[in-house]
Formats: structure tokens, C-alpha cells, sequence
């Protein structure tokens, strides 16, 4: 009698490839609409030769996006602000998914950004589901989209042999867009804590029969300490029972990568969390995430027996294209990217000297000088109370394009001379709103300690030190104009990069001055910021503050009106902030393009120090005395 190890019909197996693009932010084309030129390091029409080759080595393959989609450069802008979306008309970004036959897709935070009704009639249009499962109704328990679908896939096993795959996808997006896109999202929804909404769904999944689960997570992965609610949830997701394959995105990073090399229960050769296959494919359809996964029928039933998980890049470490362009997907977008390029192109102003971002980090910047002078002379002429007469206006604003995940072009450089709506939208890339927010002296303080929140603590008797923290993003660096302060880095953050409050006795934040006289704790000002900022409940400061303006208008539309009320532009900065300088022998570097070299006579303690990681270069800030 033959053991059971020898059955006479050996179980059926195959392999079911799953396709990622996720944080695609309208860069449909390989293009930088920025500097107007072409740009092989991005593109949707990459990445589709990617796709078709990774389905063209397999019987059977699904293709999903993972959201931040719509918004993200002058291509989004243009659909949403100028051209406008006509009923039946379809968006450029569901045109090319819809060519391309995603399978399903979910939503990210950046889908928000230009409010619900838009974001609707877009959706309209997809050939394909769209889920999400953590928005509800407002006052309600209610999914305010699908929140998972079950597809019915044909697949083809080892043996040739034809079946039918329940394919179970479900979305997650972060529940802070409540925060991010408050104007846009209070009253009309709600978002629910994403591990909590898993553990919800994923057991109905099953019920209706999903051989298969899929998680579409717009949503990092993080090694931080679990809490309900929490922004990048992608590593917890992993331990949701049920989920087969995780799809992450959001922070813009690539997973399998040595970023996540110290994650727990990590396998970075096979691509996996807690046993879990997981990719996140980078950002601006930069790369392709695959995940392979083995399917063995046991009992009638198919489990998911092995898998493996990987990226493939659109261009090498030194920026050569890996793949063609994909010119039938180039030319579905070719109407709406020529136009985007006559508009960015149009007239604004003239700057008498170059606009840069290279040493936004560690030092006042003519890129931030700009944002803030327009930002602070708007809120002067439209707050008109008389109760807020003689209170101080100030201005906060964040280096947007400063290198770190975005890579070593990923800096704003704008030549003397004629200003063009390209250069207002690389000034400031994302569609907020203006708002004011008055607070104290002591609140405006902890605003400041947490952006200084930037930096690493430098020991002053060390050698070589890295002064940023490369796991603070920029966009949180707030400069505040109007006032005057110093940073010193020989003391450890009061806050972490969450905002927790993690050094109660450390003050970073010295010589705190206005109009040359000391900051007090019961000073008033009125800061002028971003809906973003203004409505975050966990930023230090910021939080605590009052709302006295909600601007009808964009923070970009009043950059491009001061420029065209201020001509020429003089954009130097007025280095109303500065770090503490301190004894000893350190020798603080920072990455930034090489590109940066060229500014560097304006700046005696700035050096160049040679080529660095991933295409930047190193260079050396001397803060001793």
C-alpha cells in the first residue's frame, strides 16, 4: 500500500505574480515638469514596460496601484485648477490604468487633496474597483467606499490545467488625512485605526470564499512601537491573519532595502515581514514591485505555501533608463502633458538672483524667504479685526525640495531671471490652503523645538558627524520669519520625529528674540502657515494654537501673486535664524547634489568634500567658534 507521501494524484500547484506602482503623483510621463525637460528617472510610461515584461515571464499575474495618485506635480494641478474634470471626461491617471488593466487600485492621502466631489468624478471613470476600507460616513460605521472586493481571477496551474482564484483586495489609506485634509474631509467622513480594520474585514473576506488576500496599504512600514491609529501601519499589517501579500507605499521608500535592514523578522532576500510578502516600489513610478507567490491545493482548498517578494527599478544606481518608454501609454497622455507644459511656462515675475534649495537644511534659504515674505504679506492685508491690531504677524514655512528620499536631483534651482508658473509650483509643490494661527511666545518656542527636530545631537569632541537626521522629513522644518533664534545641536531634540516629547528638559531653541528684544512665554503672535500645519493636532505649538484666518486661497496662487506684485524679486534670505556656534573638534557633513558646488563662494563655511551615498555629494558645515 503505497504511504500517503506517495498519492497516485500529486496536488495541484502554481504561481500567482502580483504588481505594484504606488505614490505615481501624476508622473504619467518621463518628464520634469519643473525644469521642463525630460526625466528618465520617472514615469508611469517606464514603469508599463516593466509590467508588461514582469506578466509576459508568467501565466498569471494581477496589477494593482497603490494610491497618491492624482495629485503631486503641475500635470495634477492643471487637471484639477485649470482645465477642470467635464462629466464622462477621464482623468489622464485612470486612463492610463484603465490601458494598462489594473486590476484594482485604493486610495492615498494625497487623493484628498482637492476635495471629495473631484475626487468622485474621477473615480467614476475607473475600469476597476478602487477600495478602501478605514473611511467611513461621518457619524457612522458605514463605508464611505467599497471597502474590499473578491475577484474572480483564471489562473493556470503547473499542469496547464484551468481554475478559478477568489482574489480577496482590500485598501487602507492613513486615518491623519482627517488632519491633512480637515477643510476638505470634516463633517463628511471619518477614518478608522487600520490593524483594528483588517482584523474587521479579513475574517468576512474569507467567508465569501478569498483564496487569496491582498492588502493595498497606503501606509509605511515603521518599527515604532504599535498604537491604534498610527500613519505607517505597514509592518502590523503583516500580522493581521489572513493577509497574504502586503502592498505599502506612502513614505516614498523601497522595500525589500537596506533602509529596513534592523526591522524585526525581516528576510530583505525574500522580501518579508513577519513571514509576509511586502514591497514598497518607491515613488513616481521610479520602480515595480513584485510579488511571487506559490499556491498548492490541499483539500480542495489553495494555500499560499511560499513567496517571495521584489523591486525592478526603471533606471540603474547611476541613472541610466533600464526600459523604453512606453510610447502607446505616451500617447493616451500626450493631449494633457502638452498642454500642462504650456502652462507651466507662462509668465510670473523675474528674480535678480538664483532661487536654490541645496543648503535649505543648514542654513536661512532664498527658496523659504520667498514662501514666507508672501505668506506674511498676505495675512497683513487680509486681517482686518481690530482685535488683532499690533500683534505681531510671523510666517512658517518648509524647505518642500530638499534631497533625502526624493533623491540627489530633488532640489529646487531656479536661474536669475524671467519667473514661470514651473518655478512657483517648484517653490511649493502641494495644493494648501493659507491659514493664520495666533499663540504664544512658549507655544511658538515648542513649534520651533520641533522642527529642530531636524537635526542629529552632535557631540562638539567628536570627529565626523552627520548633522541631519534622515528619517525627519523636510517638509516638518519650519522656518518662522519674523522672528530671530539660533539652534543649538549640541543638545538632544525635545521632540521625536512624531512629535513626542521625548527630552523634557532640552532647549534647542536659543536666543529667541523679537524685533531684538527676548521672546516671552505670554507674547501673542500670529503665525501664518498652510491648512496642513495649522490643522495638525500633534505638531508641539502648533497644536495649542488659535485659528484667526482660513484663506479662500492657495498658499502657491499668493507666492505667484507677490512675485508678480514684487518686480523684480530679490530673493535673498534675511538669515533671521542661524545654528549656535560651540567649541570642540566635530566636523559636522551633510548630503546634498553635487549641483550645490556651484553656489558654494557665498558661503566660507561650507566645503566640498567628495562624492557620497546614492548619487549625492558630502559636504562639511563648520559651527565651531
Amino acid at each position: 500500500m503505497p504511504s500517503k507521501g506517495f498519492a497516485q494524484k500529486p496536488d495541484s500547484r502554481m504561481q500567482l505574480r502580483l504588481l505594484e506602482t504606488t505614490d505615481i503623483h501624476v508622473f504619467l510621463a518621463n518628464y520634469d515638469y519643473y525644469q521642463t525637460k525630460q526625466d528618465d528617472k520617472v514615469g508611469l510610461v517606464k514603469t508599463a514596460s516593466l509590467i508588461k515584461q514582469a506578466r509576459s515571464e508568467v501565466k498569471n499575474s494581477m496589477l494593482f496601484d497603490n494610491g497618491d495618485e492624482i495629485q503631486g506635480n503641475p500635470l495634477g494641478d492643471y487637471m484639477a485648477r485649470v482645465k477642470g474634470l467635464k462629466p464622462g471626461e477621464v482623468h489622464p491617471v485612470y486612463r492610463s490604468y484603465n490601458l494598462l488593466g489594473y486590476d484594482a487600485t485604493t486610495l492615498g492621502n494625497h487623493e484628498f487633496n482637492y476635495g471629495l466631489d473631484y475626487l468622485k468624478e474621477i473615480l467614476n471613470d475607473a475600469k476597476m474597483p478602487v477600495v478602501n476600507a478605514n473611511i467611513v460616513k461621518a457619524g457612522t460605521e458605514e463605508p464611505y467606499f467599497t471597502p474590499f472586493v473578491i475577484l474572480k481571477k483564471k489562473v493556470v496551474d503547473e499542469r496547464g490545467k484551468k481554475h478559478n482564484l477568489k482574489v480577496g483586495v482590500i485598501g487602507f489609506v492613513p486615518p491623519q488625512i482627517m488632519e491633512w485634509d480637515k477643510s476638505n474631509l470634516e463633517g463628511k467622513v471619518e477614518t478608522r485605526s487600520i490593524v483594528e480594520t483588517a482584523k474587521k474585514y479579513v475574517p468576512q473576506m474569507k467567508k465569501q470564499g478569498a483564496n487569496v488576500i491582498v492588502a493595498l496599504a497606503h501606509t509605511g512600514i515603521s518599527g515604532e512601537s504599535y498604537q491604534p491609529g498610527m500613519e505607517n501601519a505597514g509592518y502590523y499589517i503583516t500580522q493581521v491573519k489572513g493577509i497574504d501579500a502586503v502592498f505599502t507605499g506612502h513614505q516614498h521608500n523601497t522595500f525589500p532595502g537596506p533602509i529596513y535592514k534592523d526591522l524585526p523578522n525581516t528576510n530583505l532576500e525574500k522580501g518579508t515581514i513577519n513571514g509576509k510578502p511586502v514591497v514598497m516600489a518607491g515613488a513616481f513610478g521610479s520602480h515595480l514591485g513584485v510579488i511571487d507567490l506559490q499556491l498548492q491545493k490541499k483539500r480542495g482548498k489553495w494555500k499560499v505555501v511560499d513567496s517571495k517578494a521584489a523591486l525592478r527599478p526603471i533606471v540603474d544606481p547611476t541613472g541610466k533608463s533600464l526600459v523604453p518608454t512606453d510610447e502607446t501609454l505616451m500617447k493616451v497622455i500626450r493631449q494633457e502633458h502638452e498642454a500642462t507644459i504650456n502652462y507651466v511656462n507662462q509668465p510670473v515675475g523675474e528674480t535678480t538672483a538664483p532661487i536654490y534649495s541645496y543648503f535649505a537644511l543648514v542654513k536661512d534659504d532664498p527658496s523659504v524667504q520667498i514662501v514666507n515674505n508672501a505668506q506674511a504679506e498676505y495675512v497683513t492685508g487680509a486681517l482686518k479685526d481690530p482685535k488683532y491690531a499690533g500683534i505681531p504677524i510671523l510666517s512658517a514655512a518648509a524647505p518642500f525640495k530638499a534631497g533625502g528620499r526624493g533623491g540627489p536631483t530633488y532640489y529646487t534651482d531656479i536661474p536669475a531671471g524671467k519667473l514661470a508658473i514651473k518655478n512657483v509650483a517648484d517653490l511649493y509643490l502641494y495644493p494648501n490652503t493659507l491659514q493664520a494661527k495666533m499663540v504664544t511666545g512658549a507655544q511658538l518656542k515648542e513649534w520651533l523645538e520641533m522642527s529642530a527636530g531636524q537635526f542629529n545631537q552632535i557631540n562638539p569632541a567628536g570627529g565626523e558627524q552627520a548633522l541631519i537626521n534622515p528619517d525627519f522629513p523636510s517638509f516638518n522644518f519650519d522656518v518662522i520669519d519674523g522672528v530671530q533664534y539660533q539652534i543649538d545641536v549640541t543638545k538632544p531634540a525635545k521632540y521625536d520625529i512624531n512629535g513626542n516629547m521625548v527630552n523634557a528638559g532640552s532647549s534647542r531653541i536659543v536666543n529667541l528674540t523679537y524685533q531684538g528684544k527676548p521672546v516671552t512665554a505670554d507674547q501673542k503672535f500670529i503665525v501664518a502657515t498652510n491648512n496642513y500645519r495649522a490643522s495638525s493636532a500633534t505638531f508641539p505649538g502648533v497644536s495649542q494654537g488659535e485659528i484667526v484666518l482660513k484663506a479662500p486661497d492657495e498658499n502657491r496662487q499668493i507666492v505667484t501673486n507677490y512675485i508678480q506684485a514684487h518686480k523684480p524679486l530679490n530673493p535673498t534670505a534675511d538669515q533671521n535664524w542661524s545654528f549656535a556656534k560651540f567649541a570642540g573638534s566635530a566636523v559636522l557633513v551633510f548630503d546634498s547634489s553635487p549641483n550645490a558646488q556651484k553656489y558654494l563662494r557665498q558661503f566660507p563655511n561650507i566645503k566640498y568634500m567628495g562624492p557620497s551615498d546614492g548619487g549625492f555629494a558630502k559636504y562639511l558645515v563648520d559651527l565651531t567658534e
